[in-house]
């Protein structure tokens, strides 16, 4: 299952693991781009896909898309808590609407994805397991710019989370690891490029990503959902299960911790 998966890296990363057979929960309160990912994936030869619309922030609605991937498959053998926004606003101009639209989709909505995942895959015994918690993280779980406080402050909790989770599920034969992308054209960045703009971070559109490039990644490009995939492939792995609490950083030397 994964959230937020009806475009972006979501959707890549759905439609790659389902290219490489498996099933996958195509979530997202974005229900039109849901049934696109999964009718691609189900027009292709490898696994097959539903559709599942879902708020991250309401427990009835992830609990409901679990039980619907179940019911569809079987099992939930690995969760995937991509969803995410962001609102830039300069440090000084962050109102409580902003931080807490952003908070609650970003870190209330993994914990939410984590605890339901982790039930069902506690019921379903850890001798069928190992069962693998996916969390996506950023460059700014590990460092902060005065524009996206918020959206940091989300990221550093999604890190907290993958080693809190660790520690609290790995006797159920659940490991919890994450990804941390840096600067990747999708829709998203799209519209944060315009939203910079907009505060004056930077004088036109399109400048963000490649300023970005320039100056603070060490690979001097930025990077797109194909950059990320092998990532969260490994991670959903078998390749993977002597690992747990470890964000993997893909941002092309961005931030080198």
């Amino acid at each position: 299952m994964i959230t937020g998966a009806a475009r972006g890296m979501g959707a890549a990363v759905a439609e790659d693991y389902a290219a490489q057979g498996a099933n996958v929960c195509v979530a997202d309160l974005n229900v039109e781009g849901c049934e696109e990912v999964a009718a691609r994936i189900n027009s292709k030869d490898g696994g097959r896909a539903i559709a599942a619309n879902l708020n991250v922030t309401d427990r009835a609605q992830m609990r409901a898309a679990v039980a619907a991937t179940v019911e569809a498959f079987g099992s939930l053998n690995v969760m995937v808590n991509n969803a995410g926004i962001n609102k830039p606003l300069m440090f000084m101009d962050i109102t409580e609407e902003n931080w807490q639209q952003i908070m609650d989709v970003n870190a209330l909505g993994t914990l939410i994805g984590m605890q339901e995942a982790a039930r069902q895959m506690i019921d379903q015994g850890k001798e069928n397991g190992p069962y693998k918690i996916i969390n996506v993280g950023s460059i700014l779980s590990r460092q902060a710019f005065d524009d996206v406080v918020p959206y940091s402050c989300s990221k550093h909790a999604v890190l907290a989370m993958i080693n809190g989770g660790a520690k609290a599920l790995v006797d159920h034969n659940i490991t919890v690891n994450g990804y941390g992308p840096g600067v990747v054209r999708t829709e998203l960045w799209e519209q944060l490029d315009k939203d910079l703009v907009n505060i004056g971070k930077f004088d036109k559109q399109g400048e963000s990503m490649d300023k970005l490039a320039e100056n603070m990644i060490l690979m001097k490009r930025y990077s797109y959902p194909e950059d990320v995939i092998g990532t969260a492939s490994f991670l959903a792995a078998k390749d993977s299960d002597y690992m747990t609490g470890q964000l993997l950083m893909i941002d092309g030397g961005m931030i080198m911790q």
